[in-house]
């Protein structure tokens, strides 16, 4: 049985900040939003070295349920830190840029530049 056609419905689209943690009115959302980051070029560099989440847990210093929560981006129990030396355990350099905020910025943040093709 096919379901009916809904007409005439009325949609409103909005444009994203580029932040959903933003967006979904987090406060701490430029802190989740790198934390994610993180975690997806952890997850990336895994799944190109055709890793199971155990070998990747003895690479990384972690549990294979810590692996899973990270690769599933279940991060409450992961710090920035902690996601900064897992890139360390995979070989990669993690280098963390000051700078002062743009003219124009109402306050300083922060951000993740993933510089490689992960």
């Amino acid at each position: 049985m096919s379901k009916p056609m809904l007409k005439n419905v009325d949609t409103t689209v909005e444009r994203g900040s580029g932040n959903v943690f933003a967006d979904l009115g987090c406060s701490d959302a430029d802190e989740r939003l790198a934390k994610a980051e993180l975690a997806r070029a952890i997850h990336k560099l895994i799944v190109q070295r055709a890793w199971t989440q155990r070998r990747a847990a003895v690479s990384l210093g972690l549990s294979a349920p810590d692996v899973s929560d990270l690769v599933r981006g279940k991060l409450a129990r992961f710090s920035q830190e902690r996601l900064e030396r897992c890139l360390v355990a995979l070989d990669m350099n993690v280098t963390i840029h000051v700078a002062p905020k743009s003219t124009t910025a109402a306050r300083g943040r922060l951000a993740v530049d993933i510089a490689v093709a992960v």
